[in-house]
């Protein structure tokens, strides 16, 4: 294991620093204390190839006269170049109004000789910086940092340094904790080691597996030490709760229980007198009181005024600093931690006569707190807990925007400690769905048209807490062009890839909310599904994440944890093709439940030719124990097998049925035109808006509109894929030599393109120049590799269609010989057969051989439909393309046969139907089946 030159801070002494009396500005530079069992260095000539880096890993700690004193020596062996990188600066960070940063050593042992780098007086230089001030935390940390001259590949740098502190909040009290470094890391030589006084009477806990440790109780300190690493902890499934973690820890804590740190830390949270008679606060406070008669209103209106009237700025509790500022500087300043807010939020209430409370909580490993060691250094903020009617209302100061509709939620920190003059023990925290949603979505969405084009919609997304904090400084960091950059990307992730119009931001600071407004377009949800055109409607079931892992017997009986209350809601608004008429909703349309651990209300209506959706989803931080999780598993499953869906009519329009408008009483084409003209008109030089509207123009049958958007898109940013739709919209309208030009511009920005060269093959045999056509495909085909068998199916493919079919089926059968039994093959033997007119007796079997090799039957289904035609056998090839068009409707090609055979069958009008849909979505099909000499 190599750890870098800041582990030292963060891995060990990040448990072991606590607040000092005295102030050490500058590091001393001093002997090693006699308390400490030095570790002695490996003989160098005796180490390894194998040997692991980290040749020493020593920390030692000791609690004596309330003070704690926190030693650690490391001896890294630099093996490469990219660790003399890392360690050729050190950085020891600590806080100096807190404690001591005392250097014993710091050498380089090269061979048998030790170069002391601290010799001739050079010191670390000390350094003032605030690394965190962006994430609002003021630390007042100090940096020593000094640079390792003369490290080299294969030296051994070594380090040894102690803090030292005592902290006055604690009333004499000491607490120290460090990460017990375990398996895969690896350290030749490794220790932690604690003592303390005996009249100290403090309690010890190692939480990690496996290391066996009995204290040695001496005549005036008892003495616990083990060897580093210990062994690798157990695994443990993900969705455990925090308290079945294994978080690998020693700690050591004067603390006698739980009441014992209530009571100690209960003083420093004293309000009485804090807020002074006709002071700023004051009115503040008879203006709550004037404002609202009842405890709620009042209560709720104190947290309004600390969250936003008070800026975040934290100065960390884990570094000892629990001395809160006083409610007066706090109002003057503007500015708290979770102490100071806490501290104001205590007054305040405390002073309108509400009863209310401190608790300190963990706000990542809140359910472990159960199974630590009662300290202080347990928790990492605070917050009140206040209590009207009998019910405990949990306010955090730190929070963003909550109003009365939020009073009653729950925080996920699971147990907190109040702090009480007599003392308390831990309370648990029973969470249960917020009040108002996190999310809550309004979409309004135009398919008036047709169920399988892109719509028109208008959304509403209103946010509150941390997600409209973060949306809302978008305001102030970002300029306008940026700011619609970011937040069209957020909000395609929550609706889907959409082109937007406008997209406005609106906060509302009464309501402690921030509201987003657009304007776009997003592609059709509908899909063709047993035959019908179906759309899903479920937004919240699908967004359930629940496959616990118990089939380990040591997982057997672990709970599984939900993820902490947290809300959204989603509310849809459809307007439907024909007023509605023939669309039928499936599924369960209202559902009121707990699934999983989520509390889901939904209702889905059909009215006045509009389908109308409202969906909550509310998780809780419910846990489900074991003996449930299978339960729970069936009840979401069965759950989405039943979530509601929309079948179109059979008669519902298709993006083939449509003229480029349209039809009366509709917008939905009208409507989508609009935004994009809007979206291009506001980046103009921007290719997105070109590119979706020319994708939405070729859909609704606009080809010449297409291609003009491409035109613009092209002339803007040339791009083979552009290029590419260029070509087959020019091919589609019979502009061959356009088409061409398109495909050979592609490939000039890509030579090795597939899609290019395939693309220009093609249409130079379109326009009768298969030679050069089949040159192309034998220069790829030359190269080898991946790509050959790609291009020589191609070659045959054109041979086939435009040269000798002899020699096609020659060069597939070549083709089968170095790789038999693959279906594209047979495939292709089948349907050079079937449109050449040769060999008709083993197409058919070449086709149904390459079924039965087959995953994807479709197109091979269309093979053998052409060859039954051939042979007459038009009931076989009517069943082969029925199937494929119950599939696939858009299958062209399909449809065209069809209708073909029902024209054969003297079924005119439904062959004229047929053939008018195959013409609407290929407009050259007529001229590519006369090739073959097949007309209607």
């Amino acid at each position: 294991m190599i750890l870098n030159r800041s582990f030292f801070a963060v891995a060990l002494l990040a448990g072991l620093l606590t607040s000092a009396a005295h102030a050490g500005e500058a590091p001393l530079y001093q002997p090693t204390p006699d308390w400490v069992v030095p570790a002695k260095l490996p003989d160098p000539a005796t180490l390894g190839a194998n040997a692991p880096a980290m040749l020493i890993f020593d920390g030692q700690q000791r609690i004596a006269g309330g003070q704690l004193w926190a030693y650690v020596d490391t001896a890294q062996r630099i093996t490469s170049a990219e660790q003399l990188n890392q360690l050729a600066n050190l950085t020891l960070p600590w806080l100096p109004d807190k404690g001591d940063l005392i250097v014993h050593e710091l050498a380089i042992v090269r061979g048998g000789e030790t170069i002391d780098l601290l010799a001739g007086g050079k010191t670390f230089t000390v350094l003032r910086r605030e690394q965190s001030l962006e994430q609002r935390e003021l630390t007042g940390v100090l940096t020593a940092t000094m640079a390792v001259e003369g490290l080299r590949v294969g030296d051994i740098l070594r380090l040894r340094f102690s803090t030292t502190g005592t902290d006055k909040a604690l009333a004499g009290h000491v607490q120290a904790l460090a990460p017990v470094i375990t398996a895969p890391a690896n350290i030749a030589q490794g220790r932690l080691r604690s003592l303390w006084e005996n009249s100290a009477k403090a309690q010890w806990k190692l939480s990690a597996k496996g290391i066996d440790v009995k204290p040695v109780r001496g005549k005036d300190f008892t003495e616990i030490s083990f060897a580093l690493p210990g062994p690798k902890q157990p695994d443990m499934p993900n969705d455990a709760p925090g308290r079945f973690r294994n978080f690998p820890l020693l700690e050591v804590s004067t603390f006698a229980d739980w009441k014992d740190v209530s009571r100690t830390m209960s003083p420093l949270f004293a309000t009485a007198g804090l807020i002074k008679p006709g002071s700023a606060l004051q009115s503040e406070m008879d203006a709550i009181m004037k404002a609202d008669a009842t405890p709620l209103g009042r209560t709720q209106k104190a947290l309004q005024l600390v969250q936003d009237k008070v800026r975040y700025l934290a100065v960390q509790m884990d570094g000892g600093n629990y001395v809160p500022q006083t409610p007066e500087q706090t109002w003057t300043l503007r500015y708290g931690d979770c102490k100071a807010k806490t501290l104001l939020l205590l007054a305040l209430l405390r002073g309108m006569g509400i009863e209310a409370e401190p608790v300190l909580a963990h706000t990542q490993l809140g359910d472990m707190v159960v199974n630590r060691l009662p300290s202080a250094a347990a928790f990492n903020h605070i917050l009140v807990r206040a209590t009207i009617n009998g019910e405990s209302l949990w306010l955090d100061g730190t929070g963003l925007g909550a109003r009365i509709e939020d009073i009653h939620d729950t925080p996920p920190f699971r147990n907190v400690l109040p702090l009480r003059p007599q003392g308390a023990d831990l309370m648990v925290i029973t969470p249960h769905k917020n009040g108002r949603p996190t999310v809550d979505l309004t979409l309004d969405i135009d398919e008036s048209t047709s169920v399988d084009l892109p719509a028109a919609f208008d959304l509403s997304l209103v946010m509150r807490g941390g997600l409209a904090m973060q949306i809302g400084m978008l305001r102030t960091q970002l300029d306008a062009t940026r700011q619609r950059e970011v937040l069209a990307q957020f909000l395609g992730r929550l609706v889907g890839e959409s082109e937007f119009s406008t997209i406005e931001l609106l906060p509302d600071e009464q309501a402690g909310q921030l509201t987003i407004k657009a304007r776009g377009v997003k592609g059709s949800l509908w899909r063709w599904d047993d035959k019908a055109m179906k759309r899903g409607l479920d937004r919240s079931l699908a967004s359930i994440t629940f496959d616990p892992d118990r089939a380990r017997a040591a997982w057997s009986a672990i709970p599984v944890a939900t993820p902490s209350p947290e809300g959204r809601r989603i509310r849809t608004t459809i307007r439907l093709p024909d007023g509605g008429k023939g669309f039928r909703l499936d599924g369960q349309p209202t559902l009121t439940d707990r699934i999983a651990g989520y509390d889901l209300s939904r209702t889905v209506t059909i009215t006045d030719g509009k389908l109308l959706s409202d969906e909550r989803l509310d998780s809780t931080g419910a846990e489900i124990p074991a003996s449930a999780v299978g339960t729970e598993r069936d009840r979401l499953a069965s759950a989405r097998v039943r979530a509601p869906q929309l079948t179109a009519p059979a008669n519902a329009l298709r993006r083939w049925d449509v003229a480029g408008k349209d039809p009366a009483g509709a917008t939905q084409i009208a409507a989508a035109e609009a935004v994009y003209a809007q979206a291009i008109a506001l980046a103009p030089d921007k290719v997105d808006g070109y590119h979706s509207r020319a994708l939405f123009r070729r859909a609704i049958n606009d080809g010449k509109g297409a291609v003009a958007d491409l035109d613009k898109a092209i002339a803007l940013e040339p791009d083979l894929d552009l290029y590419l739709l260029r070509a087959a919209l020019h091919e589609e309208q019979g502009d061959m030599a356009a088409a061409l030009a398109d495909a050979e511009a592609a490939r000039q920005l890509d030579p090795a393109s597939i899609p290019a060269v395939l693309r220009v093959a093609s249409l130079r045999s379109e326009r009768g120049d298969l030679k050069s056509a089949l040159a192309l495909l034998d220069q790829r085909i030359e190269l080898g590799g991946d790509t050959r068998q790609t291009y020589s199916e191609a070659k045959a493919d054109l041979i086939g269609k435009f040269g000798d079919a002899n020699e096609a089926l020659k060069l597939v059968q070549g083709l089968m010989a170095e790789k038999p039994g693959m279906p594209t093959l047979l495939n292709l033997s089948c349907w050079i057969k079937g449109t050449r007119q040769l060999q008709l007796d083993s197409a058919a079997k070449d086709c149904t051989s390459a079924l039965e090799l087959s995953s994807n039957p479709y197109a091979i289904l269309d093979s053998r439909a052409l060859v039954s035609y051939r042979l007459g056998r038009y009931d076989d090839a009517m069943r082969d393309l029925d199937a494929v068009i119950n599939a696939i409707p858009s299958m062209a090609e399909s449809r065209f046969m069809r209708g073909v055979i029902l024209a054969r069958l003297d079924r005119k009008s439904e062959s004229a139907a047929e053939l008018a849909i195959a013409r609407r979505i290929q407009p050259r099909i007529d001229q590519i089946y006369a090739r073959y000499g097949i007309k209607p």
